[in-house]
């Protein structure tokens, strides 16, 4: 098993890309925190992981909440080892002007303010622990090669993209390497904001077209690049923005 004994914290981790990196770490031998607003949820995702899984509900974009998580690794696993900065939102595809400040507001507060609020909770724990962590940070393609219609959305993942660079920098004296895994759109429940128009099989083909290997990604390709960059394996790899993207951004 390529993470035993290693301690998981996902975000986001209900549902989508968080769903399938939490399981996926928990058949890779991890223990793992499933964190998520959706606290039933969270739940029924750390049953299926079976022992070794605590489900804690809370709001990213709030420190203590983000605070609470990180405790409840270091309560029930004993610390923490690899955190997946995985929660996100987005506003609809459309127009520049139509996306109002309550909007924007939150789209930043989830996107970026909660990798504020993990570092200032996980990295204090991580640098105690005195044997370095992986962080990795779920972006996108829309911070490399941005799609119109979702201007305020690619902007958070552009900051992601420069604040996981910048980390990987300042915190690699600490031996925490810091990475960014960059989806082409998937087929989550984001999926129609999106693309701005229904999910219909002709709107899902038009999207599709733009992705050189012909298919969206899956959450089995997110926690493949995850598993990676938590694993040994990787423990040279540092301030990587991977795109999982089938070719959009080559």
């Amino acid at each position: 098993m390529r993470l035993k004994d290693k301690i998981a914290l996902v975000t986001g981790a209900a549902s989508g890309f968080g769903q399938g990196i939490a399981e996926r770490f928990g058949r890779e031998g991890a223990q793992v925190v499933v964190a998520d607003m959706n606290r039933e949820g969270a739940e029924a995702v750390a049953r299926s992981i079976g022992h070794g899984a605590i489900a804690v509900g809370g709001d990213v974009s709030k420190g203590p909440d983000v605070q609470a998580m990180v405790d409840a690794a270091a309560k029930a696993f004993g610390g923490l080892d690899i955190v997946v900065n995985n929660a996100g939102t987005t506003h609809r595809n459309g127009p520049i002007l139509d996306v109002d400040e309550a909007t924007f507001d939150k789209v930043y507060a989830v996107n970026v303010k909660s990798i504020f609020w993990m570092t200032k909770a996980a990295v204090p724990l991580l640098r105690q622990q005195g044997r370095g962590g992986s962080i990795i940070n779920i972006s996108s393609t829309a911070g490399i090669r941005p799609r119109p219609g979702l201007v305020w959305y690619n902007g958070t993942k552009g900051a992601v993209n420069t604040i996981t660079q910048a980390m990987a920098q300042e915190l690699a004296k600490d031996n925490i390497r810091v990475n960014a895994i960059c989806p082409v759109m998937g087929a989550t429940a984001l999926l129609t904001d999106f693309m701005g128009v229904e999910d219909t099989p002709e709107n899902r083909a038009r999207f599709v077209g733009t992705i050189p290997l012909g298919r969206m990604s899956t959450p089995h390709d997110i926690a493949n690049a995850c598993v990676w960059l938590g694993e040994e394996q990787s423990s040279f790899i540092t301030g990587v923005l991977l795109p999982v993207d089938g070719g959009r951004t080559a």
